[in-house]
């Protein structure tokens, strides 16, 4: 018994080897072919057929003072976003936030944060605002306190 188990053990010790002998030729080619080209990656190209999204000048320049008047509100999307799927917090039904509202932690941790905002039509948040999706909805939330200070239904599909 003890014999089959070292000659098992053996084989896969061969085994290894041979795998290892078979993966290191290759994995020095790969090193020479990226030295070859000056040991630096290629800066990515533009995409073909189309142009790439940047974000608009001024977009990292939040407004310091908070204008409530401005951004109390409640709209209905214009247009709607397909982004992906939402994956919703435990316990999770939907229902529809106005501002004013406070939302409770769970719905405006940084999973839900969109940080690119102005792909969807939304205005540039105040600092310690942020805007966060909800389901189908987009809504600009007080980062100090979650109150919901601006809203904008069915903006994802």
């Amino acid at each position: 018994m003890f014999a089959s188990s070292c000659r098992a053990s053996s084989n896969r010790r061969r085994l290894a080897i041979a795998a290892l002998a078979l993966v290191l030729p290759a994995l020095t080619l790969s090193a020479n072919a990226f030295e070859r080209r000056g040991g630096a990656f290629e800066p990515q190209r533009a995409p073909h057929g189309y142009q790439r999204m940047e974000p608009p000048r001024g977009v990292e320049l939040r407004p310091r003072q908070f204008d409530r008047g401005y951004f109390a509100h409640n709209f209905q999307a214009r247009r709607g976003y397909r982004i992906g799927p939402w994956r919703a917090p435990p316990g999770f039904v939907y229902r529809r936030w106005g501002y004013g509202e406070f939302l409770p932690r769970a719905y405006w941790g940084p999973e839900f944060v969109l940080a690119d905002f102005w792909l969807f039509g939304l205005d540039i948040p105040p600092v310690g605002y942020e805007w966060v999706r909800y389901g189908p909805d987009a809504l600009l939330i007080d980062l100090r306190s979650g109150e919901v200070v601006q809203t904008v239904y069915d903006n994802f599909l």
